[in-house]
């Protein structure tokens, strides 16, 4: 399952998946999310650096959501994701990252 598009305004911004760019989801390579319950979870990052959410559902009476994410938010979403589509250095650019 890809990612649907979708515009939804948050206080007084834009964000759209269209030109977004997909960090992170939990579908597998079949497709489907881990769970196989009819949802799934996408995170973005805009060409602005603005973090957010996406949620989608094929279960009647649900619809479809976006969700706006501060940055350390977005870090805890992206490290709970199983499917990484990009690496965390290039996901979060400008965080550094030290050896614990």
């Amino acid at each position: 399952m890809d990612a649907r598009m979708m515009s939804v305004i948050v206080d007084g911004k834009r964000y759209r998946t269209e030109g977004a760019e997909l960090l992170a989801s939990d579908v597998n390579s079949a497709g489907t999310s881990k769970e196989q319950l009819g949802r799934n979870t996408f995170l973005f990052r805009t060409g602005k650096g603005s973090y957010f959410m996406q949620h989608q559902t094929t279960w009647t009476g649900e619809q479809d959501s976006l969700t706006p994410l501060a940055r350390e938010e977005a870090f805890r979403v992206f490290t709970e994701l199983p499917t990484k589509v990009l690496e965390y250095e290039e996901a979060f650019p400008g965080v550094k990252i030290e050896d614990a």
